[in-house]
């Protein structure tokens, strides 16, 4: 998809396409509570944990994020207002929908409309917005910061590790106060900045990551052999409980923005994917993913189900999860009708952000 500057980035597109596939997964395995696969399950194929445990897809995103608006931004003066207007154009028409729907549904079964609309009021400031809207709560909280994370990178090479360890201890003191920190780690920007700050940290050293395949598959491997682990301690939902007590949250979400922040600085920056065939295809769903991400939700809970019933069992992990992948190819029409009706027309009202000028970041990897 291209930015209001006219640029086009299709091997992060791939990754946006990752993400959400990543994420579908996990409602498409576990929608049902634990339907068609247990919650506990650990597959043996260490890699495909992510699936299992695709909440971390959401972390993909948050870092992709940072990655590409230091990409966007790199060397630019900006003006704000005007990026602020242009995330708010991109973002809030199908999100909007997205809750005037919700509120329907909720008005014809004769649920709490005004809980509903107390919990969209909140919206702004708590993790309350329906299908996965919180993690847009959770950007919008990031762009606020986002001037200021930029001109402490600018006065030192140390500003941005600095808040990433600040976060981390930030952390350990909410687990001692509160005994779990699980709930703001994944669903508040307490636990993302570091992802969104591990980004912008990839994308100023990506020269010493490009093409570094054996540092960056060793890399990678480690973090899922680690993932593999903590799926098998009980991941998300029974470590032993949720929300979980264990320390794992005060730094996972830092080796989630490690691992994803080298796997996309390194695919980004090593490699040159053609915009035909599949590699085509994969754009596109990575270019519709954020219809994809806030409609899927509407649809995937009932696709086990109904595949379980009349097509196959899905008792097997990884059979499901050729079912994933193929319900979630049956979303890109979706995304497209989304994008295309909804979304695309109010992206003609965009300004452009970049003022004329330079501006250097501090913590940019050595020429």
């Amino acid at each position: 998809m291209k930015s209001s500057s006219g640029e086009h980035y299709l091997a992060l597109d791939h990754v946006r396409a990752l993400a959400a596939f990543v994420v579908f997964s996990w409602h498409f395995l576990h929608g049902w509570i634990g339907f068609p696969v247990p919650l506990t399950y650990t597959p043996a194929l260490f890699p495909f944990s992510l699936l299992s445990q695709g909440h971390t897809g959401v972390s993909l995103f948050m870092t992709l994020s940072g990655y590409l608006f230091a990409k966007l931004l790199d060397g630019k003066r900006v003006s704000y207002p005007a990026f602020f207007w242009n995330r708010f154009l991109r973002l809030f028409p199908l999100l909007l929908l997205v809750i005037l729907a919700i509120g329907v549904q909720i008005y014809l079964a004769g649920g709490d409309l005004s809980r509903y609309l107390k919990l969209i009021a909140a919206g702004y400031y708590a993790p309350t917005l329906p299908n996965g809207g919180w993690s847009i709560t959770v950007e919008m909280h990031f762009y606020v910061l986002l001037p200021v994370i930029l001109f402490l990178a600018r006065k030192s090479k140390l500003a941005l590790p600095a808040i990433v360890l600040s976060a981390i201890a930030l952390r350990v003191w909410l687990h001692h106060e509160r005994g779990e920190v699980q709930t703001l780690a994944y669903l508040t920007l307490v636990g993302h900045i570091d992802q969104f700050v591990l980004g912008i940290l990839a994308f100023n050293y990506r020269r010493f990551i490009a093409h570094r395949h054996v540092l960056v598959g060793l890399a990678i491997t480690a973090f899922l052999l680690f993932f593999w682990w903590f799926n098998s301690l009980g991941g998300f939902n029974a470590l032993p409980t949720y929300p979980s007590p264990s320390v794992i949250w005060i730094y996972l979400p830092t080796l989630e923005g490690i691992a994803y922040g080298l796997l996309i600085s390194y695919y980004d920056n090593s490699y040159r994917p053609l915009n035909t065939g599949v590699s085509r295809i994969v754009g596109l769903i990575g270019a519709y993913s954020y219809s994809i991400y806030l409609l899927h939700f509407f649809v995937v809970m009932k696709m086990s189900p109904l595949i379980d019933h009349y097509v196959m069992r899905l008792s097997n992990f990884y059979v499901a999860c050729f079912w994933s992948l193929v319900c979630f190819t049956l979303m890109l029409p979706v995304g497209y009708l989304s994008f295309r009706f909804i979304e695309s027309p109010f992206l003609k009202f965009r300004r452009r952000y970049v003022i004329p000028g330079e501006v250097q970041f501090a913590g940019e990897s050595p020429q």
